[in-house]
């Protein structure tokens, strides 16, 4: 029986933006491991489930989805966000200015 992991996945390093981090997503985890293929040198499986990922609004909607399809599932906890501390060029110029100017 193949298992299944629910997540949200985290931001991305080299992007700012917070498009896909408020959904869950249903990843399948893969139950055998992957051959290489001696001919071309490619790693390769011959279950197609490790390239399926569902993506849900709720972790609830996650969790009914598995319920209902009598998938075996594992739920990770969210992981933890920093509040963004806004910043703007103008601060580095401003009058007043406490820290060392470092450009």
């Amino acid at each position: 029986m193949i298992k299944a992991r629910i997540f949200q996945r985290p931001r991305t390093v080299t992007q700012s933006g917070m498009a896909v981090v408020g959904a869950w997503v249903l990843d399948y985890q893969q139950d055998r491991r992957e051959v290489n293929d001696p001919l071309m040198g490619w790693w390769g499986s011959d279950s197609t489930l490790g390239q399926v990922t569902l993506r849900f609004d709720t972790r609830a909607e996650a969790e009914a989805f598995a319920i209902k399809n009598e998938i075996p599932y594992t739920v990770e906890p969210p992981p933890e966000t920093r509040p963004v501390k806004p910043k703007a060029y103008a601060d580095n110029f401003r009058y007043g200015r406490t820290e060392n100017w470092t450009h």
